[in-house]
């Protein structure tokens, strides 16, 4: 034909140009199907024990997707009201954070407790508090909120964008000041345990006897290695760690990660955190430079914990240089 003897193309050449073509089609439209989907998030508490429920967050950073909401929550039922354990960390995910209490109960949230300072702790209390729920923290986290609050804003804003809209820096409306404060929620005994914090300055943990649980705020993390901030003081941390310890509970809600055991809540954390103090202290007390101190110090029974490469060198930087002040 003229026109295909004019362009020079015959039907062999016209395949041999589609294959390329037809290979990177192929290859993308298999990407777009293994690609990962966003998400939006979802509440949901499941049982722990009789009127206990936990829910597990997010063990990666905070995304648009996960809304900042990267950590454990708790709830008790009692039968006055519920008891919610931290708030969120915006105005918005505290409201499907009462949806999914509604799910479990009709009871209203009457009561939080905010384990610390970091903002899926706290920074969901305006939603709680216009429902006219009290809101409770222990005092020496007080200053450190009122800092931190309004820079975790700043840094959440954008990550979050439109999902922190009508987000405020609430305080709590009640502040415990003892080591351990015993409250009776609605007939449930409640223990609220503070030693001076650790991951910040206020943290606690909220103990319920009756079921052996606890949850433990960011006293504990497993399955992922634990994070410091320069309000973070490991001396704190470990205090605290051993006042878990002496509770011997049965079951560990932690600030991150699975559901645990006593035991695991020592693999991961525990031991972590004695292993920096013993070996940082030993680095001071001999004279060894901060980067040798870090450089030797033996992470291989932490290799299991999701960002191990990561944070551990921070954590024994952080450490050395905490001990270096003591």
């Amino acid at each position: 034909m003229p026109i295909a003897r004019h362009l020079h193309l015959n039907l062999r050449q016209a395949r041999a140009l589609w294959r390329p073509i037809q290979s990177v089609a192929v290859a993308f439209f298999t990407a777009l199907m293994v690609w990962p989907t966003a998400h939006a998030l979802e509440v949901v508490f499941e049982p722990v024990a009789p009127d206990v429920y936990a829910y597990v967050g997010d063990t990666e950073g905070r995304t648009y997707d996960n809304e900042a909401l990267n950590a454990n929550l708790g709830l008790v039922i009692t039968p006055a009201g519920a008891l919610l354990i931290d708030s969120g960390a915006t105005f918005q995910s505290a409201r499907k954070i009462a949806q999914a209490a509604r799910r479990v109960t009709q009871q209203p949230i009457r009561w939080v407790i905010n384990t610390g300072g970091r903002d899926h702790r706290w920074l969901g209390n305006g939603y709680f508090k216009a429902q006219g729920a009290e809101i409770m923290a222990h005092a020496n986290g007080e200053a450190d909120m009122r800092t931190r609050g309004p820079q975790q804003l700043r840094a959440n804003a954008p990550v979050l964008r439109d999902k922190q809209h009508g987000t405020e820096v609430v305080l709590p409306t009640r502040w415990l000041t003892a080591p351990d404060t015993r409250l009776d929620l609605g007939g449930v005994e409640v223990q609220v345990v503070h030693r001076q914090g650790g991951h910040s300055p206020g943290d606690s943990m909220v103990w319920l006897p009756q079921t052996g649980v606890v949850f433990t705020g960011d006293v504990v993390y497993v399955d992922r290695i634990l994070g410091m901030n320069p309000v973070s003081k490991t001396k704190a941390w470990l205090q605290s760690f051993e006042a878990l310890e002496a509770l011997n509970p049965k079951v560990v809600v932690p600030g991150h990660g699975r559901v645990t055991t006593l035991a695991q809540a020592q693999r991961d954390t525990g031991q972590l955190l004695k292993a920096l103090r013993t070996h940082m202290g030993q680095a001071v007390e001999a004279g060894t430079d901060l980067n040798t101190a870090v450089q030797s110090f033996d992470g291989t029974p932490f290799q299991h914990l999701k960002h191990v490469d990561v944070w551990l060198p921070q954590l024994a930087n952080h450490t050395y240089l905490e001990m270096e002040r003591e």
